[in-house]
């Protein structure tokens, strides 16, 4: 399998799992009146779900090597 298809691959299922826990019953687990280190629990959560797909974005990229 070619380094760009894997990377691509692995883009898609970022997306997705993005898109799964930015979602609606996700968020509304979250949504309740509650701090966690003086930040409301659904600022928190939604900054670092953004965080931990950033890093893991990051990660699928970094892996392929350069094309020549």
């Amino acid at each position: 399998m070619a380094p760009d298809s894997l990377c691509n691959k692995r883009l898609i299922a970022l997306f997705l799992l993005g898109y799964i826990l930015l979602n609606n019953p996700l968020l509304s687990l979250f949504n309740q009146p509650g701090m966690v280190w003086g930040i409301p629990l659904f600022f928190g959560y939604i900054f670092g779900v953004w965080l931990l797909l950033i890093i893991l974005i990051l990660l699928a990229v970094a892996s392929v090597p350069p094309s020549s």
